[in-house]
């Protein structure tokens, strides 16, 4: 009998429990069980709190202008925003800048200019 379950070892199965189970399997009853699969990222996003877009007026816009074409690559910035529901602030060196595709790059976020509300250098 011995034989057999050193057979069994030998094959991956582990060592055994007394009731003849390989060890491993016994361990995967007492795994966490999500019976509410995906309930708590939904109720996450619930407790997002949405806010509506600014719309630039035209002096913002010129003078956000003005400091995208005065940015280069390589300074310190801090970007503020929109991002899907809410505006979110970034600070960092900027990599790159794309004027043909309207984005920047701060360290690896992309940004869209028409997303930008602030730029601080």
């Amino acid at each position: 009998m011995r034989d057999h379950m050193d057979a069994q070892e030998a094959a991956g199965a582990g060592p055994l429990t007394a009731n003849g189970k390989p060890r491993a399997s016994r361990a995967a009853q007492f795994m966490p069980f999500a019976a509410l699969t995906g309930y708590y990222e939904l109720a996450r996003q619930q407790e997002r709190i949405t806010e509506p877009r600014h719309e630039l007026t035209e002096e913002e816009a010129l003078a956000l202008s003005r400091t995208i074409m005065q940015v280069k690559k390589g300074d310190l910035v801090r970007v503020t925003y929109y991002d899907w529901d809410t505006y979110r602030t970034v600070s960092g060196i900027v990599a790159r800048i794309d004027f043909a595709f309207r984005r920047i790059q701060i360290v690896k976020t992309v940004i869209g200019f028409d997303d930008i509300l602030t730029i601080k250098r």
